[in-house]
């Protein structure tokens, strides 16, 4: 339970986390919800809520970070059995990436084929501004890029191949229902590329500036683990990212980020977000 498990995203340790998911709910999601920093109001719209501290579930991390619930929350919205977890884990909380991943494998093992995340991030495109939502169309896996893979270390075959494709990660479909369900509720969606770093230090000038030169539109310490994680299990992708903050001005002068801020912000875009989401979730239905 404190994410100290000798194999905490083996086979073994899904099979229990699963099975005592299992036990205090019948549903079976087909969706699987991450939902980051100051964004867990979403889970908030589900009906016939069954939640579950991760504290309670056998393998799971526990969440350190303001802004994040520590829970997993079961139900039906927009038609469509769901299990969103309700703040997620990150590498600079400490966790292996493997043990970042293993909350998504659990519900993948319950059913779900479908990934919906969404996180904070920094603007690093001088047009962007607070509040400002970003469809993810690709990303840049830096930290992954790097060794801090969740794919690193002997491969299961039985949750997908040892060099997974990462071309059509983000699942075109799913990407065009989001910019429909938003012209249709007059929300403003834009589009880029999202890199990861791990963090938990924010960018120097240098970094922010690299990270724009290499064509990154928003930089954060998250989703990219999930991610590979899900198309190595053959799961269709939806990402969104708020952007919380301007990182980087259209003179390249950086502006120095504030957590709390960051929180802040991501709550008050969090229900045109939410609208999206469940607006996908019809379409899926």
């Amino acid at each position: 339970m404190d994410g100290t498990d000798p194999v905490p995203h083996g086979e073994t340790a899904i099979s229990v986390a699963a099975q005592y998911i299992q036990n205090l709910s019948p549903l079976v999601p087909r969706v699987a919800l991450v939902l980051g920093t100051g964004l867990g109001g979403l889970a908030e719209r589900i009906t016939e809520r069954v939640v579950i501290p991760y504290a309670d579930v056998p393998h799971f991390p526990l969440a350190t970070v303001a802004g994040h619930a520590g829970q997993l929350v079961l139900g039906q919205l927009g038609g469509v059995p769901v299990a969103a977890m309700q703040g997620r884990f990150h590498l600079y909380e400490g966790y292996t990436p493997q043990q970042v991943v293993l909350p998504l494998r659990t519900l993948h093992s319950l059913g779900a084929d479908t990934l919906i995340v969404t996180n904070a991030a920094g603007g690093l495109d001088a047009t962007y501004k607070a509040g400002d939502l970003m469809l993810i169309r690709d990303h840049i896996g830096l930290a992954m890029m790097s060794g801090i893979n969740p794919l690193i270390g002997p491969n299961d075959t039985s949750l997908g191949p040892r060099f997974p494709a990462m071309t059509d990660t983000y699942d075109a479909e799913l990407r065009t229902w989001a910019r429909m369900t938003a012209n249709q509720l007059g929300i403003a969606l834009r589009e880029g590329v999202y890199i990861m770093l791990s963090g938990p230090t924010y960018e120097t000038p240098a970094e922010l500036r690299f990270l724009r030169l290499i064509g990154a539109d928003a930089v954060g310490m998250s989703t990219v683990p999930e991610v590979i994680a899900a198309r190595h299990m053959g799961m269709r992708v939806l990402a969104i990212s708020c952007v919380t903050n301007v990182a980087l001005r259209a003179d390249d002068t950086p502006v120095e980020p504030n957590h709390e801020e960051v929180v802040e912000a991501a709550e008050r875009a969090g229900t045109a977000l939410s609208e999206i989401i469940t607006g996908v979730l019809e379409r899926l239905h």
